[in-house]
């Protein structure tokens, strides 16, 4: 049994993928099958270390982006697409996966295209409130769409709606269940205090780091507060805190990191009371999978139109809180952390809110379906 795996670009579209790769290991260990081979088709990947720690095969594809700007680079992008279809045909050809299974994005047009084309059989997520144009477009010939947002089916072509299934986000085996053990003396803050989680991403984001920033005397008279502040914005973001809080009473309760780890992710959302994060899809259902509440801060619409409908489709559930970037003030960000945490009913609610959106074992079902859509294409 051979299965491809196309997608990336980004975590978001990318990490789902080894989500789902861990759940087809795990269900062809239970039915005792033949160790499926994987494959990964697509430009360079988001991680190449996942890839090879479960075995997936990478083979190179290109494929190139379309702005919905004018750009020059939209030429190169129209060259570099058509090198990828060239590519990949001749690739599934030789390769003849049973399966392709897709999350969307840029980097996984090439390879679907050629997988029309090859009549081979394809599944598609969309991990979006308002799914993207792969997705839209694949959806017309897909054996089987899965969505993570309740609106999401309405933006796919009525035709295909009898395919979709709502199934929540695949999320990762070492950060789907967070732990509160060790996790005070691991990231060396206060066990009596609340925790406040910024989860910036791994680039970072420059607003909402200044705005933590321009926050933190105030902020670490009541909280602890941990800050991933991305990889790139680390060393700039940490000296600056180190300045703002030369003064105040309680600098070891604020710790930046750039990225955290899995294993240190799990402890700060094991520890955590609330969470202030960007909006991707993949960050708002790792929050509602750790059942906390959380403050969204999406990409302003000029940069991505993704996050606000994201984020304000998981508002609708009472999980979380939305605040436009364009308002976003330190006086505003404390105003809404302390409203939030200081009532414990709200955050019970906002808490059970996140776990009912959540919608656990995302992984699970659409492996099983990429399982059985596999199984029904070998040869007998």
């Amino acid at each position: 049994m051979r299965i491809a795996l196309t997608g990336g670009g980004t975590g978001g579209h990318f990490y789902p993928l080894i989500a789902v790769a861990e759940a087809i290991e795990d269900i062809a260990i239970e039915r005792t099958l033949i160790e499926p081979e994987l494959f990964y088709i697509g430009p360079a990947p988001f991680d190449m270390l996942s890839l090879q720690e479960h075995d997936i095969r990478y083979v190179q594809s290109p494929a190139g982006r379309m702005r919905r700007y004018r750009s020059i680079l939209n030429v190169f992008s129209v060259f570099s697409t058509g090198l990828g279809i060239l590519r990949s045909t001749f690739m599934l050809y030789g390769l003849y996966p049973d399966v392709i299974f897709s999350t969307g994005g840029y980097a996984a047009f090439p390879t679907l295209y050629a997988a029309r084309l090859l009549r081979i059989p394809c599944i598609i997520y969309d991990a979006d409130a308002k799914p993207g144009r792969v997705s839209l477009w694949s959806s017309r010939f897909a054996r089987w769409i899965g969505v993570a947002h309740p609106e999401a089916a309405a933006h796919f072509p009525e035709r295909v709606r009898d395919r979709i299934a709502r199934v929540g986000h695949p999320i990762r085996r070492e950060i789907e269940h967070p732990t509160a053990e060790g996790g005070y003396e691991f990231l060396k803050l206060d066990p009596n205090l609340k925790t406040i989680f910024i989860m910036g991403g791994s680039q970072g984001a420059k607003a909402i780091n200044e705005t933590i920033i321009d926050a933190l005397p105030e902020l670490v008279k009541t909280y602890n507060v941990i800050h991933q502040t991305g990889t790139a914005n680390l060393e700039e973001t940490a000296g600056i805190a180190s300045v703002v809080l030369k003064k105040s009473t309680y600098p070891e309760r604020y710790h930046a990191f750039g990225l955290l780890n899995a294993l240190a992710l799990r402890m700060a959302a094991g520890i955590a009371t609330l969470i202030v994060a960007r909006a991707g899809s993949g960050t708002i259902f790792e929050i509602a999978a750790w059942g906390l509440p959380s403050i969204l801060i999406p990409i302003p619409l000029n940069v991505s139109h993704d996050q606000t409908d994201n984020a304000f489709s998981y508002a609708r559930s009472g999980a979380s809180v939305v605040i436009d970037q364009r308002n976003l003030a330190s006086h505003i960000l404390i105003a809404e952390i302390e409203r939030i945490t200081q009532d414990p009913e709200r955050v019970r609610v906002m808490s059970e809110a996140a776990r009912a959106f959540a919608r656990p074992a995302a992984a699970k079902k659409i492996a099983t379906v990429i399982i059985e859509t596999a199984l029904s294409h070998e040869p007998v």
